[in-house]
């Protein structure tokens, strides 16, 4: 009986060391599956690329506000998955004037185009940019071409990780592999709040160098796209253009004057007001936004 009695403590023994180990151990992470979407998220541990059976993201027609920039972005991209060389792009500047969905917009535009998903997006969160070299090595073995994209960059004091991105774009041995472009959106043209600057100049023994060496990150994107405060004509033109895609019916002198009103209760004009706007009379029409 005791024989019995120490048999199965020895199994229990047993079976929490193997637990133990299960924990310590990191899962071993699946290879993606890139005929399962066009868009991915990725999770730096245990180095998985999710995939985004539905991005959320709007028709690039309807960034009217920003054709500019928004044609200079979709040239670039077409040129990437062409296989031609192409820039990374930083675009910095207002918030809520449509950066992240110009570049999942402009994705969605050239696959459309192709008439393939060949050109692949992977979301990169800011947290995760230290994990930069992991997610390169994970697609650069891939014939495919990938859109690494970072929404909201941006670095606080004492944060180092923006080393990693330096490298990974420009500076490290290997260096941005062939079939990789990098995207990024910010509130900051040079990524580093002010006084991180300030702070470095003033604690240097060559203030200049250290200056040089916080605003370069944003040079290792070739291409800067600026976006700035709407006026109100662009304002509108983005309501109606919303207004009309959607089938909203409702008066023109209505459509005007309300949406200013929510313009003026926000206190700013911009994409996002404008579309909150079309959310909010949608719903009083009765009417969903598909």
């Amino acid at each position: 009986m005791s024989t019995q009695n120490d048999i199965a403590a020895l199994n229990d023994k047993l079976d929490s060391l193997i637990e133990l180990v299960a924990r310590a151990v990191p899962a071993k992470a699946s290879r993606p599956d890139w005929n399962s979407a066009d868009a991915f998220v990725w999770v730096p541990e245990p180095g998985e690329l999710q995939a985004v059976k539905k991005v959320n993201r709007v028709d690039i027609a309807l960034l009217c506000a920003v054709s500019h920039v928004r044609d200079l972005l979709l040239e670039n991209t077409k040129r990437f998955a062409k296989g031609l060389p192409a820039n990374n792009a930083l675009l910095w500047g207002a918030r809520g004037m449509g950066k992240s969905s110009l570049v999942k917009a402009a994705h969605a535009s050239v696959n459309a185009e192709n008439g393939s998903s060949s050109l692949k997006l992977i979301e990169i969160h800011r947290e995760d940019i230290e994990s930069l070299p992991k997610l390169m090595t994970e697609i650069r073995k891939s014939s495919l071409r990938f859109i690494v994209f970072c929404d909201d960059l941006s670095f606080d004091n004492d944060d180092t990780s923006y080393k990693s991105l330096k490298a990974v774009l420009e500076g490290g041995i290997e260096g941005r592999p062939d079939n990789v472009i990098f995207y990024a959106t910010s509130n900051r043209r040079h990524l580093l709040p002010r006084d991180m600057i300030e702070n470095e100049r003033s604690t240097a023994i060559n203030p200049a160098e250290a200056v040089e060496e916080k605003v370069s990150l944003s040079d290792r994107f070739g291409l800067w796209l600026g976006f700035h405060k709407c006026s109100q004509d662009d304002y509108l033109d983005m309501v109606r253009g919303y207004a009309t895609h959607f089938g909203l019916q409702i008066d023109e002198d209505r459509l005007r004057s309300e949406a200013l009103e929510w313009a003026t209760t926000r206190g700013s004009r911009s994409g996002r007001v404008a579309y909150q706007f079309i959310q909010d009379l949608a719903g009083r029409l009765g009417k969903p936004l598909s």
